[in-house]
């Protein structure tokens, strides 16, 4: 396991903050995001007004998103049915998985797929396993499903070393080619 397994591609505030055209600037057509404090608070399953915007835009500039959790089937499927996307659940991150299978049954091209989530240790690390950018994105909310707490205590550690040994990483408000 080396240090770059952890060092996302980007680093973007929010899953919001990407524009299809700044998507589209950097050959994208095809987003993968984790659920869970990504692109939906845990406790709020119903989503934002500004989340249905985004995934408008989206839909309207041609790209698609699927969500890839390791969530259960049920869980996830009642969290995106509102949302209308497609999904992969039980993904396994950081294993690649989830997006191997994704890029395999949909036809895509590593270089037009990127990977977004709120989470080194698995979301970054499962997209440069399977060869694909990676966008880490702060949580929505601080809070976190219980589940989640140990990977949270283990990443605080990593991201000490990745931003001592990256110290050009920074959030950003788009996708800033480091």
């Amino acid at each position: 396991m080396r240090l770059e397994h952890f060092t996302p591609t980007y680093m973007v505030e929010r899953i919001y903050d990407l524009t299809v055209d700044d998507l589209k600037a950097h050959g994208i057509k095809t987003v993968l995001a984790d659920l869970d404090n990504t692109l939906l608070a845990w406790n709020n399953p119903e989503g934002t007004p500004e989340l249905r915007q985004w995934l408008q835009d989206l839909r309207d500039g041609g790209i698609e998103l699927i969500v890839v959790s390791n969530n259960t089937t049920k869980r996830v499927a009642k969290a995106v049915a509102p949302l209308n996307v497609n999904f992969v659940s039980w993904s396994l991150k950081p294993f690649p998985r989830g997006i191997l299978h994704i890029l395999r049954t949909h036809h895509l091209k590593r270089d037009e797929v990127i990977m977004v989530g709120d989470q080194m240790l698995t979301d970054v690390w499962a997209a440069h396993s399977a060869g694909i950018r990676s966008v880490l994105v702060q949580r929505l909310i601080e809070s976190d499903m219980w589940q989640t707490w140990l990977n949270r205590s283990i990443e605080k550690y990593i991201k000490k070393i990745v931003f001592k040994a990256h110290p050009y990483l920074k959030w950003e408000k788009t996708l800033r080619d480091n």
